[in-house]
This record gives C-alpha cells, structure tokens and sequence, in this order.
C-alpha cells in the first residue's frame, strides 16, 4: 500500500512538470504569433511601394487589416477543431500555414504583375495561421486551476506584449540588410530589409512546431487543480479531450464577456492609430519625429505593461477599475488648457527647391481652425494611463472569460473572443480615420470615452453573472 502510495506521489509530480512544460510552450507560441504580427509592420508600406508602385495608402490598410481578418475567421474554426480532437492538431496545422506565408511574403516581388494582391494574400494567410491564439488559450485555461489562471493568462499575456515589443525591435536590427541585401540565386530569393524579417519568423516557426510536437502534451485539471486527464495520443487509442461535466454555461455571461473585450480592443486600436497622425497635426512634428517619438512611447507603454502583467498576478486587480482607467485616459486629452490654435499646415503647392517638410494641421481639415492644441504632457499622461489600464483589461477578460466557461471545452468560445478582438482591430482604425479626420481629436476621444462609459454600465448591470463556473454551479466558494 504504502509503495503504490509513493508510486502515485512520483507519478503526479512527473505529471505536473509535463504540464508547466506544455503551458510553458504555449507561452513561447503566444510570444512567436505576436513576434510575426509586428516584425515586418513598420517595413510594410516601404515594401509594398518597393514592389508595386500602383499601391496607395487605402491599399495599404487593406493589407494592414487583412492579418486581422484571416484570424477572426480562423480562430473559432481552430477553436471548434481543438475541441474534438489533440490540441497537437490545430497547432501545428496554424503554424505550418504561418511558416508558409511568411516564405510566400518573402517572395511577393517575384510575379510579374498583381504584386500587391499577392501581398494582401500573404498577410491575409499570415493571419489565418494566427488563429491559433484560441487554442493557446483554451489549453492554458484547461490546464490550470482556478487559483492558478489570473497567473497562467497574465503570463500569457506577459508574452504576447513583449512580442509585440520585440518584432519591430528585431525587424530594426534586420535593418542593416538595406533593400539590396543578398540574392540567393538557387532559390532566386532576395534576402533584405523587407524579407529578412519574414524568414527570420518562418524560422522561428518551425522551432515552434518541433516544441509542439515534442513537448507539448495533452493535460487537463479542475478548479481545484486536480488532474483529470493527462493523456497522449497515438493512433491506437481514441480518449475524449475532456470529460463531460454536469451544469451548463452562462451565455449571457459569455455575450457580454465578447462585448467588453471588444470594446477594450476596439479602443486600443485606435489609440495605436491616432497617436502618429495626431501628434504630427497638434505638435507640428515632421514624419520622421512622429515615427521615432511614438517609437518610443509605444516601446515604454510596452515595457509599462509587462510590469503591470506582473502586478495584477500579485492584487488580483478587477475589469472594472482597468475600465476606469482607460475612461480618464481617453478623457484627459479632451481637458481644454489652452487657446493657442495648431500650427496650419497650408493645401499642397507645386514642388520648390526647398528641402523642408511642410508641417502641422493641414487646413482641409476644418476643425483645426478653431481647436486648441493638446500639451504634450497630456498626450503622454494619457498614453501612461492607457498604458496601465489596456494590460489590465486584458489579463482580467481572459482570466474571467475562462472562469466563466469552467471545465467545459474552451476551443470554440475561446475562438470567439479571439474573433470578436480582430474584428475590434479591423473596425478601429476605419472608425478613427473618420471621426478624426471629419470632426477632430476631441470629438474622437469624447466618442471613445462614451463607448466605455456604455462599457463601464453593462460591466455594472452584469457584475453579478460573471462569475466563475463553479461559483455560479455551487462547487466552490466565491
């Protein structure tokens, strides 16, 4: 009796270590599909222009959107896939896609014509392969226990901001390639500034998918941590992913869960639109000033939100006060402390001999003749506060989303959420260019800051459903 004791003890801990080393790999998938998104964004436009002079800037945001696309439409395909088969399956399939359009990107200057499509169908197949963050999700969520999920999802999170710290800062350092770089002839590949990047994360895919194939094992446990089901698959035996559990799930909750992270993504987005055009139109910034200062602002907000990452795991923070945050955030810049008007950038003349970049708010649009500027201490207080309060949306929707969905399959509705966050990222940046454009920065924050109010009243009206599966079925205490 006593021998079986011990052989069950090492048995359980072997089973533990299998299944931080599988959550540790989703970790580095996460890290990778966030790494792929911005290592070529900021050469993007260079690239598109270099093999297609055809292409404009509307075409551009076509390409832009298209990564975004592709993985609303494939996450709860992914999702609904890993639900009923290894989670194996899904992952290396979405990575393998990945791998094969970041090489097809790399080749997008090579047909003679249509070269522009050719890159919206790279990026656009760069997406669906993306789609894999539901998976990652759902099995993070699964192989956790209640107490461990805030930590588990704020890691996760942890790696996917410094992804998208690491990608433009690696596609920097691939810089040095210039846009002749080196021709491989064999292949007729052009290793340079623009493709080096996409071979670098094609690489880095495939070292993802041998750690899948490798590492990565099928675990399961309930809230309490207890395993469940800790199984392989091999061809000749047939287990369920994860046993039926009695008590179904809250969809109301779920709905309204999709609803806020949307509204959170949504929000983000536009931040990460506005912030180039408006501070070249309030401060009079030329191009190249607004590309490197927002650089940096984005690079601190990045390193500001791993910390709070870091934080939440500790307090355990809740949506509501994230929410909050980002309402005075969006509401700063809208504070009038001055009347001083923005420098007025006059309609286009015919080219001179003059090297200097024309800057400030071009006169089309209308609204920079009669609205103040914002200080640059409000635009960065802002960025700051937005800083602290995105991360914590972020960490707290998923963690909560998962705790809502319980021990019940999380492949599908983690492909939702993932869905309803891509279509926030495709709609933003439409609704801001507008809004912007037409009425101003003010009018643009006011909308935004009325969109999370809404967001703040429905958090409020729900607070009481959105707890977790086994808090709401009576098998643990809140």
């Amino acid at each position: 009796m006593l021998i079986s004791c011990v052989f069950s003890s090492v048995s359980d801990g072997d089973a533990d270590r299998s299944r931080w080393r599988s959550i540790r790999v989703m970790y580095f998938t996460m890290f990778l599909s966030s790494v792929g998104f911005t290592i070529v964004i900021t050469s993007i436009w260079p690239y598109l222009k270099n093999i297609d002079e055809s292409a404009d800037a509307s075409f551009l945001g076509w390409v832009v959107a298209a990564y975004s696309l592709g993985q609303m439409v494939a996450s709860p395909l992914f999702g609904l896939w890993s639900n009923h088969r290894p989670r194996q399956e899904p992952l290396v399939c979405s990575i393998f896609i990945n791998v094969s359009a970041n090489i097809y990107y790399t080749y997008v200057y090579l047909p003679p014509s249509y070269n522009k499509i050719h890159m919206l169908l790279a990026r656009t197949f760069v997406g669906i392969g993306a789609g894999n963050v539901a998976v990652v999700r759902s099995y993070v969520a699964g192989a956790t226990s209640l107490k461990e999920r805030t930590s588990a999802m704020a890691n996760l999170s942890a790696c996917q901001a410094l992804g998208f710290i690491l990608g433009p800062a690696l596609q920097a350092a691939l810089s040095f390639f210039g846009e002749t770089g080196v021709s491989v002839n064999v292949i007729q590949l052009r290793v340079n500034m623009y493709t080096a990047p996409a071979l670098l994360a094609a690489c880095f895919g495939v070292i993802n998918i041998l750690l899948v194939i490798l590492v990565l094992r099928e675990h399961f446990v309930d809230d309490h941590g207890q395993l469940i089901r800790a199984i392989n698959y091999t061809p000749e035996e047939r287990v369920d992913v994860a046993p039926e559990v009695e008590g179904d799930i809250d969809q109301i909750a779920v709905f309204t869960s999709n609803v806020l992270f949307f509204v959170i993504l949504f929000i983000f987005a536009v931040f990460e639109t506005i912030s180039t055009p408006l501070s070249m139109d309030m401060f009079a910034w030329t191009r190249k000033e607004a590309v490197f200062y927002n650089g940096i602002i984005l690079a601190a907000i990045g390193f500001e939100s791993i910390l709070v990452f870091l934080v939440v795991k500790v307090v355990s923070a809740r949506l509501v006060y994230g929410i909050l945050i980002l309402v005075i955030g969006f509401f700063f810049p809208t504070l009038i402390l001055n009347n001083t008007l923005p420098t007025i950038r006059l309609a286009p003349t015919p080219p001179s001999n003059t090297s200097l970049e024309p800057t400030g708010c071009p006169s089309e649009q209308t609204w920079c003749l009669f609205t103040p500027v914002i200080h640059v201490a409000q635009y960065i207080t802002s960025d700051i506060l937005i800083g602290v309060g995105y991360p914590t949306c972020n960490v707290m929707s998923y963690t909560l989303y998962s705790k809502i969905l319980g021990p019940k399959p999380q492949g599908v509705y983690m492909g939702w959420l993932t869905a309803s966050g891509s279509g926030a990222r495709t709609l933003g940046p439409v609704f801001v260019s507008h809004v912007y454009t037409i009425l101003g920065p003010r009018w643009t924050f006011s909308v935004i800051c009325g969109i999370v109010l809404a967001a703040v009243v429905l958090l409020s009206a729900m607070y009481k459903r959105l707890i977790a599966f086994s808090v709401r079925h009576g098998r643990i205490d809140d």
